[in-house]
């Protein structure tokens, strides 16, 4: 058995999984508790990582013609109760407001005072409140498509959370678009999951499969619900962004009518679609390591960090001047159309510590310079995704000039890994014997990493979600670019026209 590292992370993924991903946020500075149950405080490190999530999502949605625009916080609770199915799928999760203001009740305390004359929930999606704005907005077939997206916070009452997985409070995306046809609904609907597709493997080195909800798993009140599903390193399934097409059936709660061009009224079409600070979640369980956390240098909060290293005080000043001097010329450099994003960490820390900490903070590239190095005019190199102990000493100028590459080779090879822990372990059954035994542990008082993604022919029936609740396994999707294949459901025995993908999940 291999000898942990000192500075490792505790316990290790094939340890106890949950806690090593809650243990990688801790040493890499991301997120902690706050004093609200089941909400986090996303510290500065983390919310790093979103910012740069959210400027290229933003980008990617702008150029596919949508603008942002903001809508409230609050929802009537009378504008939930329009669409029959959507209040029964929220109504578990949903914080209700139903008084303004807070009096003293005579004992030193507050109570709540001021009853509301609707209550309003608190916003755990918004397709009803923005559906009122559009039903204004809305009035010809020339005031159409509305393509809207909105950067927000939500609300749903978890019971059980877990940081940038499952949260109380969260951020997010939510795209609401109307338009005149069915067709261009579609359209739209399966543009963005491709928009999502494309940000996960490019940005987040993230290999997703694209596919259909199973009508049980739709979101409540859509036609159809489009998915990217993501292998984590334990081998559950992460759902990762969520593209809606909702046919007119919130057009026709809120009343999103149109005239065409014959004068004739018609039920608009509409979409919804989002991604949340679960990718987050997802970033982290998808590359990180025992030793902590490993970013895609496309969305890490830096790119290099350059850590200056000197015994003496008479070395200080040459070595930090070489420091900035390289900082300078490094932070002038493009990837990606952005500045190469460098930190130069001159703290009176040890070398050893300051090294460990930006590993567990999953900077791609770390630079150690000393007065050694000033000497020969280079720099001493570690790689996150090579193994800590992995440095190397590189001329200045050969380091400066293979930066920008350095870091995209970094990307591929986490984006390579990925997929083939993917590829190795998504099979196909047959037998459901078989599918019980690839989900089951083979030791049962150490959980261990086992499964996967298993592909079958299931019928889409109501009885499913049961079956599958029995072997604690959920549908994920059918993948859109399964080969139409008959065969028989390996639950029920009925018809199936396509695989399936089953899987544990998160």
């Amino acid at each position: 058995m291999a000898k942990k590292a000192a500075n490792a992370i505790t316990p290790t993924r094939n340890e106890d999984y949950p806690e090593w991903f809650q243990q990688v946020i801790k040493a890499a500075d991301l997120s902690e508790n706050s004093a609200v149950r089941g909400c986090m405080v996303i510290k500065p490190w983390g919310f790093g990582i979103w910012e740069n999530m959210q400027n290229n999502l933003d980008k990617m949605f702008k150029e596919t013609g949508h603008t942002n625009a903001y809508f409230p916080l609050f929802i009537p609770l009378s504008y939930l109760e329009k669409e029959a199915e959507h209040v029964d799928g929220f109504a578990k999760e949903c914080a209700v407001v139903t008084h303004h203001r807070l009096e003293d009740d005579g004992k030193g305390g507050l109570v709540p005072a001021g009853e509301l004359d609707e209550p309003l929930v608190v916003r755990p999606t918004s397709e009803m409140i923005i559906g009122a704005s559009y039903s204004k907005w809305v009035q010809s077939y020339r005031d159409l498509p509305i393509l809207i997206n909105q950067w927000a916070n939500v609300v749903r009452w978890e019971m059980r959370t877990r940081q940038f997985l499952r949260t109380t409070e969260f951020l997010w995306q939510e795209g609401h678009t109307v338009h005149a046809t069915s067709e261009e609904a579609v359209e739209e609907t399966l543009q963005m999951l491709n928009v999502y597709a494309d940000f996960a493997k490019n940005y987040m080195a993230m290999p997703v499969i694209k596919g259909e909800k199973a009508a049980h798993e739709r979101f409540p009140g859509a036609v159809n619900t489009y998915t990217i599903e993501a292998m984590m390193q334990d081998r559950k399934a992460l759902q990762a962004g969520t593209s809606h097409f909702l046919g007119q059936n919130f057009a026709k709660a809120m009343n999103i009518s149109f005239q065409d061009e014959n004068s004739e009224e018609k039920l608009a079409w509409t979409t919804s679609w989002g991604v949340s600070t679960r990718l987050i979640g997802g970033l982290i369980m998808t590359h990180s390591d025992d030793d902590g956390l490993i970013m895609p240098p496309r969305l890490a909060t830096q790119h290099i960090v350059i850590l200056p290293i000197y015994r003496k005080e008479e070395d200080k000043v040459k070595v930090l001047e070489y420091c900035h001097n390289l900082k300078k010329v490094l932070s002038e450099l493009q990837y990606h159309g952005e500045n190469v994003r460098v930190l130069l960490d001159d703290r009176d820390i040890r070398g050893g510590e300051k090294t460990w900490n930006y590993i567990k903070k999953g900077v791609p590239i770390r630079i150690e310079v000393g007065p050694r190095d000033i000497d020969s005019d280079s720099v001493f190199m570690g790689r996150r995704d090579q193994s800590p102990k992995e440095k190397s000493s590189v001329p200045r100028l050969e380091f400066i000039n293979s930066a920008a590459s350095i870091l995209d080779q970094i990307q591929k090879n986490l984006y390579d890994r990925a997929l083939k822990l993917q590829t190795e372990n998504t099979k196909e059954f047959d037998d459901l014997e078989e599918l019980k035994d690839y989900f089951t542990p083979q030791n049962k008082d150490k959980p261990e990493i086992h499964g996967g993604f298993a592909k079958v022919h299931c019928h889409d029936s109501p009885e499913l979600e049961d079956i599958l609740k029995s072997m604690k396994c959920t549908h994920r999707c059918i993948p859109l670019d399964g080969p139409e294949e008959a065969g028989t459901c390996i639950f029920t025995g009925k018809p199936s026209k396509k695989r399936a993908i089953i899987a544990k999940s998160y």
